[in-house]
């Protein structure tokens, strides 16, 4: 008899490989970590059960409820359990108790488990679950994840979190915190959204999130990337085209707009664009109304727009590259991403998860992490912003070969501070190992005041960060009194 498929819906890689022993090897289980790998799983295997780990929730829940409705509406006939924590968010727990969903609070159970799974085993004992008189130990191996990382890089509490079905946006900074609660409001609904950020600071990785949590998160998400077509086929790749309407088209097309259906289609680097390609997209921005290249029939999309851009607009509408009205409409709801530098507070957790994440890929053994790693880190200005980072700490992943990452593992680039350009032109980098290195200063106010102004916010970002957010210790480290640190961060906007 084949064994009964349990799928764990978990990105804790360490709690998957501890589920089979619950069951004492009757069940084939298999792991995914988004509801996307769900659904392709599906396709090769028939799930009977479901473990959702939902220990770390964002958005009071609303998030993992919606990972429930889609499982409900895919697999109806799907056993369902979750893994919460103690204090499971009320909208969780009414879900739960309302479709009749098993509840694990705080670790794993197995005969809470084992219980919600009974008619997976016929012919097995019932099991009634009983309470715990204490920790559970569990001896572990050193082959298994757990033994290839530190003890102390665990994750870490964050200010702002937005979360979609598969991925989560993080971030300690005050700025970005309130970015992302706007932005969440304006992804759930039916608008055309404009972010603006350097290459590498998130803004695919965002457009997929506000795909995630907009209505139409069950449809297509389409991207575009405009830089790397020929201009003379962005439009038959955005709107299709008719066969024989230009020399290579063989066949007729459906365009973007026409393929996401009521999903979303992201417009990467939207200012390469010109002015015809513009008319027409203002045009399906405000009417939804298109022609195919070739054809004469009007099609009507639905999608929803993401547009996005390494460069502000305005300056584009003032050189004349871009229509005025298509910015108007665009700068109605834009979000601006800091790059990483404006973010240091971001920088060592973020570090810590790419660490985590290719020494599991890498199966490397990192038991210790030097803090003058982390330093070198924060004293260099990553003109690649997020992206960046991501591939200096893989590369430093590799290269330890003695369970130790120290700053020894890093490019000496970094560990110079001597930064490359990055994509805005406006942007001036300080250079060398030095506090100037983490000085940026920006066209918006280039004065020995603004560039004054702007060191004096980042260091005290630093500080509060490294204090975890306490205004006594940062007062005492900075040799301020707490009303004059009080009076700075409202002035910078870094209360929370």
């Amino acid at each position: 008899m084949n064994k009964p498929v349990i799928v764990v819906l978990s990105r804790d890689q360490i709690m998957t490989s501890e589920v089979p022993g619950l069951f004492d090897g009757k069940a084939d289980i298999r792991s995914c970590d988004s509801i996307d790998e769900l659904i392709d799983l599906s396709g090769h295997v028939e799930p009977q059960a479901l473990l959702a780990d939902f220990r770390r929730v964002g958005s009071g829940g609303h998030a993992e409820n919606r990972i429930l409705e889609v499982v409900a509406q895919r697999f109806p006939k799907l056993r369902v359990a979750m893994l919460t924590a103690e204090e499971c968010p009320e909208p969780l727990a009414r879900h739960a108790v309302m479709n009749d969903i098993v509840m694990c609070r705080g670790k794993l159970d197995r005969a809470t488990l084992l219980k919600a799974f009974q008619n997976l085993f016929p012919g097995e004992p019932e099991v009634e679950p009983v309470p715990a008189p204490g920790p559970v130990v569990r001896v572990t191996t050193t082959s298994q994840t757990s033994a290839l990382l530190p003890n102390d890089l665990g994750e870490e509490k964050t200010l702002g979190v937005l979360t979609g079905i598969g991925r989560r946006f993080e971030t300690n900074s005050p700025q970005l915190q309130q970015m992302l609660l706007d932005l969440e409001i304006a992804a759930r609904h039916d608008v055309t959204i404009l972010l603006i950020g350097e290459t590498g600071a998130g803004k695919t990785f965002l457009s997929k999130l506000i795909h995630e949590v907009s209505p139409g998160r069950h449809e297509p998400f389409l991207p575009v990337a405009c830089g790397a077509l020929p201009s003379d086929l962005i439009e038959g790749e955005l709107f299709g085209h008719m066969k024989g309407s230009f020399t290579s088209a063989h066949a007729d097309k459906e365009g973007k707009f026409l393929a996401a259906r009521r999903g979303s289609i992201l417009l990467d680097e939207i200012d390469v664009l010109g002015p015809e390609q513009q008319v027409k997209l203002l045009r399906v921005i405000e009417t939804g109304e298109f022609e195919p290249v070739g054809s004469n029939q009007t099609q009507h999309s639905q999608a929803r727009l993401i547009v996005a851009s390494n460069l502000e607009l305005q300056p584009l509408v003032e050189q004349g590259r871009f229509r005025p009205d298509l910015y108007y409409r665009l700068n109605m709801l834009k979000f601006v991403i800091p790059p990483l530098r404006q973010r240091r507070m971001d920088i060592v957790p973020l570090a810590k998860k790419f660490v985590r994440q290719f020494a599991i890929k890498h199966s490397v053994r990192i038991e210790h992490i030097s803090p003058c790693l982390f330093s070198a880190l924060v004293n260099y200005p990553w003109p690649g912003n997020v992206r960046e980072l991501e591939h200096v700490i893989q590369r430093a992943v590799i290269y330890c070969n003695d369970g130790t990452l120290t700053q020894a593992n890093l490019p000496q680039h970094v560990l110079s501070g001597t930064a490359g350009p990055t994509n805005d032109p406006t942007v001036v980098l300080g250079y060398g190992n030095a506090p100037a290195a983490s000085t940026v200063a920006t066209t918006n106010d280039r004065s020995l005041g603004g560039q004054i102004a702007l060191s004096e916010k980042e260091i005290i970002e630093q500080t509060l960060f490294k204090n975890t957010f306490s205004r006594t210790k940062t007062a005492k480290d900075l040799g301020i009194s707490r009303v004059t640190l009080y009076n700075k961060m409202k002035k910078y906007g870094l209360l929370r």
